[in-house]
């Protein structure tokens, strides 16, 4: 079932995003002109792939019909066509995209069913330095220099269960992690407390787009922004002169500040990861649907022998 959004509508909405991005984004654009580097909002629009071009155009999600004549500009993107009443999002590319919304779906739901871990105290960022005379941010120092950093690490057991991050621990900090990690079961281990998962909700939103409508897009970024934050606040790094004080989690009130950081943004994740969630399953849905009328109709052809 389609829903239909006149021109007056989307076009006001359309508008809308784009203002949002653009106040997201300008701080970031400013320094990409002047060649600036930040160490740790580069991350959002590095390691998150999606350019801010990108983020903002608006989509309105699968099932949405665009009226009038401005939704022409649509037809050229990719995933839209058009359909009775307007242009919209079309069925071949749900089709197209059915093994990624599958993934999602599993993951999501696989990690809601599991209770919040909140005692990993963010190490993973620690774990990144640990016994390595290198840096992931060379321009910013260890505030507890090498050999303090690598104490830390040795004087807390490892508890990471995020794949993207423990894929980056130095080859001395792997087997220090209370388990191997893989990415092959990543649906096996990933839990809702974890920050980089948080962080995640974003790939995935992104990822799922145009099927996925950008304000719930900006919904998880803007939550990434802020567990981004965190997690680099916590992390081995001097921060200060970016106007960062640090979590110093190598103290007890610091793993308590940490905690409870760390449960607000899990808190918040909870029902973007559902949101995201139940558009999966509303896709997969729609996907089933359309290919049984497809074969109901004979739409669908025999390509073999």
């Amino acid at each position: 079932m389609s829903e239909f959004l006149d021109e007056s509508v989307w076009v006001q909405r359309a508008g809308a995003h784009r203002d949002r991005v653009d106040a997201f984004c300008a701080p970031h654009l400013e320094r990409r002109r002047t060649g600036r580097a930040h160490p740790v909002w580069d991350f959002l629009f590095t390691y998150y792939s999606l350019r801010p071009r990108r983020l903002r155009c608006w989509h309105p999600g699968f099932g949405v019909v665009l009226g009038g004549a401005a939704a022409r500009e649509y037809v050229g993107r990719a995933g839209y066509g058009e359909v009775s009443g307007g242009v919209a999002v079309t069925v071949d590319h749900l089709r197209s995209r059915t093994d990624t919304v599958d993934f999602v779906a599993a993951l999501l739901r696989a990690t809601a069913a599991r209770p919040a871990r909140l005692n990993c105290f963010g190490l993973h960022e620690w774990a990144m330095v640990y016994r390595s005379p290198d840096t992931r941010h060379d321009a910013v120092p260890l505030r507890l220099g090498h050999a303090g950093t690598d104490a830390v690490v040795e004087s807390m057991p490892l508890r990471c269960s995020h794949f993207d991050a423990y894929r980056f621990f130095t080859d001395a900090a792997v087997g220090r992690n209370a388990e191997p990690l893989t990415r092959d079961r990543q649906i096996d281990t990933e839990q809702p407390g974890c920050l980089h998962v948080a962080m995640d909700l974003y790939k995935w939103a992104y990822k799922l787009a145009p099927l996925v409508d950008s304000d719930l897009v900006m919904d998880c970024l803007e939550l990434a922004a802020d567990a981004r934050l965190l997690d680099m606040r916590a992390s081995p790094y001097d921060l200060r002169g970016y106007g960062f004080e640090p979590i110093a989690v190598e103290t007890p009130a610091g793993r308590a500040e940490y905690v409870r950081a760390q449960q607000d943004i899990a808190d918040r994740a909870v029902p973007l990861r559902a949101t995201l969630a139940a558009r999966c399953d509303l896709l997969r849905t729609a996907s089933a649907t359309a290919d049984a009328t497809a074969v109901r109709t004979g739409f669908v052809a025999i390509t073999h022998g």
